[in-house]
């Protein structure tokens, strides 16, 4: 599947296609000639996608986690979650459209989904605030968390923001203490959870549904305290050093792993999810499949206990 936006070192990629497209309307496939040409065009592609994406630096990931066309929290759930029956509203002051929740059947098993939604389109986009949650949308969260406890239903989260709104408003209705509640009751519900960054995952807006029992990461994601720009602003003053922020701050899944942030990586189609949106959420669904069925076997107390030690052995020197 070809993409609609190319980046910027995607461009030898983007030139090749460009020629696919223009040979394809030409003629129609019974010319041997153009069909061998394409052929050979498309193998070409194939071999500069490898070169490409097989040597990202962490600055070209992050690109890669912020495609306009990678899928997003609807398109999860619509690829992979059946009967979703959305939940609106934090029963204390509104909805928030960045942050979406609701139950569903996943692979046949009941299941509480939430997600930022980043939306697609500029209208969409500016709907879903580009996927930043407010006050509401983390307290709608742990609404459906403790919802999901209450019924002994399974959690799957779905990470993907640059962070949580930055706004006035969202500090005058208690941003900082919603995220903190919602990080509370990640680590309380005694019921298997799931977390998977399927884009960014930036700073608390992202950590604020993240603390599960298993932290899956597509491989093109990245996951942060702050994002480059935030990162280069603060240190150097100059947010045009972002990309020497993102090779500092260790956010790509590789790294992640390494250091036992996350717990698997999720591979992607060749050229990104956003280049096979249907294979990715293939994968990410097997992956997912697979790590709830392994929780399956704790108890609540031990599911409890397992989020809890997971996070707070993160860090501590000679814990492996």
């Amino acid at each position: 599947m070809e993409s609609n936006t190319f980046l910027d070192f995607e461009k030898p990629i983007a030139e090749l296609e460009g020629k696919i497209k223009e040979l394809r309307h030409l003629t129609d496939d019974s010319d041997d000639n153009i069909a061998s040409e394409v052929t050979r065009l498309e193998a070409k592609v194939d071999t500069a996608l490898h070169q490409v994406y097989d040597k990202l630096t962490p600055w070209q990931k992050m690109q890669v986690a912020r495609h306009p066309d990678r899928p997003h929290f609807l398109d999860y759930v619509s690829g992979l979650i059946d009967e979703f029956t959305p939940l609106h509203g934090d029963r204390a002051f509104g909805d928030d459209k960045a942050l979406i929740g609701g139950l569903g059947r996943f692979r046949g098993t009941p299941v509480m989904v939430i997600g930022h939604e980043k939306g697609t389109g500029t209208a969409g986009r500016v709907e879903h605030n580009f996927g930043m949650a407010h006050p509401e949308g983390y307290r709608k969260a742990v609404r459906l968390m403790e919802l999901a406890a209450r019924f002994n239903v399974p959690i799957l989260t779905f990470v993907d923001t640059p962070g949580a709104h930055p706004g006035v408003e969202a500090e005058e209705r208690g941003q900082s203490e919603a995220i903190a509640r919602s990080i509370e009751c990640c680590l309380k519900v005694k019921v298997p959870f799931v977390v998977s960054i399927v884009g960014e995952g930036g700073s608390g807006g992202a950590m604020a549904i993240a603390a599960g029992n298993k932290v899956l990461m597509l491989e093109h994601s990245v996951y942060s305290v702050i994002s480059p720009e935030g990162c280069a602003s603060i240190l150097w003053r100059d947010a045009a050093r972002a990309r020497d922020a993102a090779e500092a701050l260790k956010l790509t899944a590789q790294d992640l792993l390494g250091y036992k942030v996350i717990d698997r990586i999720v591979e992607e189609p060749l050229g990104g999810a956003h280049r096979d949106p249907e294979i990715a959420m293939s994968s990410l669904g097997d992956a997912i499949a697979e790590t709830l069925k392994d929780l399956n076997d704790l108890t609540p107390q031990q599911l409890a206990a397992q989020r809890r030690d997971k996070f707070l052995d993160m860090g501590r020197p000679g814990v492996q």
